[in-house]
């Protein structure tokens, strides 16, 4: 198998149905979705012990939405695809997010991201998310008939990382770095639910 192709030499990649420039706002995004996944494959690395087998779960899970997510943006030929996201990993993540945000620390006050360095891929992958989904609104806005789903699953999936972040911090007993100058932001929101 040869991985060079020099089809793209010219600033131009093949899309599901047609072509586009490199630069075009649909391979931006894809593009992003492409990043985050290999931030949570470097999460995942970080994690390879005990104690974490939760979170390496829902990360390889993501990681195949993320590839699922990256396909639905670059099909432009208007047929559905046989794996078409649903509502269903949007709910999942909802009750993942639920169940670490009960587990992690209070929180008041804007956090540095960091701590141990799983979590802090988990924060990387958590800024590209957001770019993605930036990327992902201009898109939505200058192309039709997209599946509504990748948009609102990437605006979930840095909420999660962001959870999952300071579980795994709180895990592995590594303190959150309040920003010094922070206001208390949250005001309970996040508080652990009453046993």
């Amino acid at each position: 198998m040869r991985l060079y192709t020099r089809t793209g030499d010219k600033g131009q990649t093949a899309l599901i149905g047609g072509k586009a420039s490199k630069d075009d706002v649909r391979v931006e995004a894809y593009g992003s979705i492409d990043e985050i996944n290999s931030f949570v494959g470097w999460a995942i690395s970080c994690l390879n012990q005990e104690g974490f087998e939760d979170i390496v779960d829902d990360l390889v899970k993501i990681q195949h939405e993320l590839f699922d997510c990256g396909t639905e943006l670059s099909n432009v030929s208007k047929k559905e695809r046989p794996h078409q996201l649903t509502e269903e990993i949007i709910t999942y993540l909802e009750e993942r997010m639920d169940q670490l945000i009960d587990e992690a620390p209070e929180l008041e006050r804007f956090i540095l991201p960091g701590g141990s360095m799983a979590a802090s891929a988990l924060h990387v992958a958590r800024t590209v998310t957001r770019r993605a989904e930036r990327q992902m609104v201009t898109l939505y806005h200058e192309a039709e008939e997209i599946n509504p789903i990748p948009l609102k699953y990437i605006n979930r999936l840095s909420d999660y990382f962001f959870a999952s972040a300071r579980v795994v911090n709180a895990r592995l007993e590594v303190a959150d770095v309040e920003y010094e100058r922070s206001a208390r932001v949250f005001r309970g929101s996040h508080k652990k639910k009453e046993k």
